[in-house]
């Protein structure tokens, strides 16, 4: 299968796959629905989405096999990943939403509860917020590949109440202000992970998608 024409949308029981899905097909995205190892060997790249607890969506990846399966086709052999909300979250080593539990420990990092520092932000943040690139050195805007053609600030739809934060300052490619500033986006080579729903952000959530199906796949 073509390399434009084989991403893996993991199947596992998250809330939001149909729309996830919805959203591929009416960007014209080839998409098949993955959920066992052997789905995953066809991908050139896959979307893990996720909705609700961190340790459900792990416990579900595992009754599936596809915990180890992901680490595998993503860590071992490049396949670019793209982690929505929960998805996003479970990229890390370690969740602290309802007790610890580990995760994939594909970005280093953790997630913990946000700590909103101005009364009004209440939790869950829900709602349009901005996505603003991570500043460099030199003040500049850093370049993320996934925000190319989206409109300056982008805006994306937010439903949630823990964040992550990596290890490495560098993977925290982007970043949102909800009563404090958290990563919104996370980049590890290959591996993406957006905190913020695209597939029900309008315009920039659908720019989004296309600028990762056109992502590079040749370690697929």
């Amino acid at each position: 299968m073509a390399c434009a024409d084989a991403v893996a949308l993991v199947n596992y029981g998250a809330g939001n796959y149909s729309s996830v899905a919805n959203a591929l097909a009416r960007l014209e995205i080839p998409f098949f629905s993955a959920s066992s190892e052997q789905d995953l060997r066809r991908a050139r790249r896959i979307i893990l989405p996720g909705v609700g607890s961190f340790q459900a969506a792990m416990s579900r990846l595992a009754a599936l096999g596809l915990d180890a399966a992901l680490v595998e086709h993503c860590s071992g052999q490049g396949k670019p990943l793209l982690g929505i909300c929960v998805g996003m979250q479970i990229l890390a080593d370690l969740g602290h939403e309802h007790g610890q539990c580990r995760g994939l420990g594909l970005i280093p990092g953790e997630v913990d509860l946000l700590t909103p520092d101005q009364p009004g932000a209440l939790l869950p943040h829900i709602g349009w917020s901005e996505v603003l690139p991570a500043r460099q050195a030199d003040g500049q805007a850093q370049c993320v590949e996934l925000l190319a053609h989206c409109q300056q600030p982008a805006t994306f739809y937010f439903v949630h109440s823990y964040a992550f934060t990596p290890a490495d300052p560098a993977h925290a490619v982007a970043f949102t202000d909800y009563g404090g500033s958290f990563a919104s986006m996370v980049n590890k080579g290959n591996l993406w992970g957006v905190q913020f729903h695209p597939e029900k952000s309008q315009q920039d959530g659908m720019q989004l998608l296309r600028n990762f199906a056109a992502t590079d796949c040749r370690h697929g």
